[in-house]
Order: C-alpha cells, then sequence, then structure tokens
C-alpha cells in the first residue's frame, strides 16, 4: 500500500492523503463470507446513547474473518488480497486443498498465489503460516495472538502491528506487545508468523469533515465551548480554561489520563513490564 496526494483544489483536499489501493488484488468480496453491518447509532436495548458521536456513515459489509485459524494441517492458496472497510488491514482470501474458502488477516509481503498453512505442530516459520507460539523463536514477529487458547485471535490485529516473541519458559512465552507492555503468554496459544499489513495506514490524514462522517462519526463539540449547565468545563467569556485541579467529564468523572484498570485485576500477574512510549 502507498499514501497518494491529490491536486489541491479545495483546503481539505490540499491537506487530505489518500490510500493508492495498489496492492489490492480484487475489488468484490466473497458474497458468502459477507454479512450486512447492522448499526446501533451507539445506543444500547434501551435507546440510550451508551457511546457518544456516532451514526450515520457509509453502508457496509462484515467480511468474516477466520481470527482462530483452526483449519489445521490443510494447505491453502492466497486467491487474492482484499480491501476490508471494517479494518485497516488487508485481507486474503484462502482456497483450502478441500475446497473451502477463508478470509484471514494479511501479513505484510503475502502475495497472490502463495502457500500458507495452520498447525498445532511445529512448522515452516514463513508469513501466513499459524502455529503455537511455543514453536517460534526469539526474536521472530508475530500477530494475530490469542489470549486464551482456541479462543480466536485478540492482540495485534490493526494495521502495522506486530508483536515480538522474547523466550519460552515453563507454561509460558514472554511477548512485546506493540505497545511496548511485555506479559506473559500461555504458550500453546495460537499465532501468525509476519507483521499485520498496511503500515501506511497511519499516514492517511481525513483532511474534512465529510470524510470523518461517511465514517460514521458524527460532530464533537468541546466541553470549554459549552455552557455551565451542559459540561464541567463549560462558561466563561470567551477562552477560559477549565478551572478545575484536574480534567472532567460531562458526567463529573475524572478524565484524560486516569488510570481505569482494576488494581486487583487477574491478570495483572502476567504483565512483567508495562507500556510506555508507544514504539513506532
Amino acid at each position: 500500500m502507498g499514501v497518494k496526494r491529490v491536486k489541491p483544489t479545495t483546503p481539505g483536499r490540499r491537506q487530505a492523503r489518500f490510500d493508492d489501493f495498489l496492492d489490492i488484488t480484487k475489488t468484490t468480496p466473497e458474497k458468502r463470507l459477507t454479512v450486512i453491518k447492522k448499526r446501533s447509532g451507539g445506543r444500547n436495548s434501551q435507546g440510550k446513547i451508551t457511546v457518544r458521536h456516532r451514526g450515520g456513515g457509509a453502508k457496509r459489509c462484515i467480511r468474516i474473518v477466520d481470527f482462530k485459524r483452526d483449519k489445521y494441517d490443510i494447505p491453502a492458496r492466497v486467491a487474492s488480497i482484499e480491501y476490508d472497510p471494517n479494518r485497516g488491514a488487508r485481507i486474503a482470501l484462502l482456497n483450502y486443498a478441500d475446497g473451502e474458502k477463508r478470509y484471514i488477516v494479511s501479513p505484510v509481503g503475502l502475495n497472490v498465489d502463495d502457500k500458507v498453512i495452520s498447525s498445532n505442530k511445529k512448522i515452516e516459520i514463513k508469513r501466513g503460516n499459524a502455529m503455537p507460539v511455543k514453536y517460534i523463536p526469539a526474536g521472530v514477529a508475530i500477530y494475530n495472538l490469542e489470549m486464551t487458547p482456541k479462543r480466536g485471535g485478540r492482540i495485534a490485529r490493526g494495521a502495522g502491528n506486530a508483536i515480538y516473541v522474547m523466550g519460552v519458559e515453563g507454561k509460558h512465552a514472554q511477548v512485546k506487545l506493540p505497545s511496548g507492555e511485555i506479559r506473559l503468554i500461555t504458550k500453546e496459544c495460537l499465532c501468525t508468523i509476519g507483521r499485520v499489513s498496511n503500515p501506511d495506514k497511519r499516514h492517511i490524514k481525513l483532511g474534512s469533515a465529510g470524510r470523518k462522517r461517511r465514517l460514521g462519526f458524527r460532530p464533537t463539540v468541546r466541553g470549554s465551548a459549552m455552557n455551565p449547565v451542559d459540561h464541567p468545563h463549560g462558561g466563561g467569556e470567551g477562552n477560559q480554561p477549565i478551572g478545575l485541579k484536574h480534567p472532567k467529564t460531562p458526567w463529573g468523572k475524572p478524565a484524560l489520563g486516569v488510570k481505569t484498570r482494576k488494581q486487583k485485576k487477574a491478570s495483572n500477574k502476567f504483565i512483567i513490564s508495562r507500556r510506555g512510549k508507544k514504539r513506532r
């Protein structure tokens, strides 16, 4: 993937950066592997807004992606590299030897007609192959890592992300996450070799409010621009500081940098080193 600029006919297009989609080999998805995406507008079953600034946007279909990679020891051929509107990464359509088709999150460098395989035993260290993390040598990049065996990949599925194996000892493997956190993962957890595709996604700039709306985001108003009745930061003539010891949400809860993780969370014992400055 590459990032392209366009002729600056408007202020928005002058600032915008677009995806060139040169790595896409097929423009229409596999119909049997798609479902219509239902949208809630950020509302729960009672009709109350629980996630603000959501609504509208372009219609889209969900691609059914195989995060479990549980079709063991059956070789598959990469039929196409496709765009997925629901994620930044590309997806690859696999044609298995028994005739079944599945989507997976594509790694960097995976091409059409490449062969990949998934196994719960030790196999070749090759991009796109999936196997338990206990068989991965130290320093190898992986993605789509499971938190719990056979529950499907949960970690490092976003565009350009990768996890690095630090070593395996006892029942656990030590891995370094994209955030910089080092933690223990059960060594039976399945992972995929490589780095998630489309690393240039972070260079794309929307440039205009209209592009943001088409992604399903509605406008956001600053609290300091509101009245005191509407937000703790509101009120005052002209530009004012928030006038509080700490920033707050519209409902008066502490915001911006407040730690929300439970101090006695059961999985804290698996974290060796907390995340620091995010690695680029």
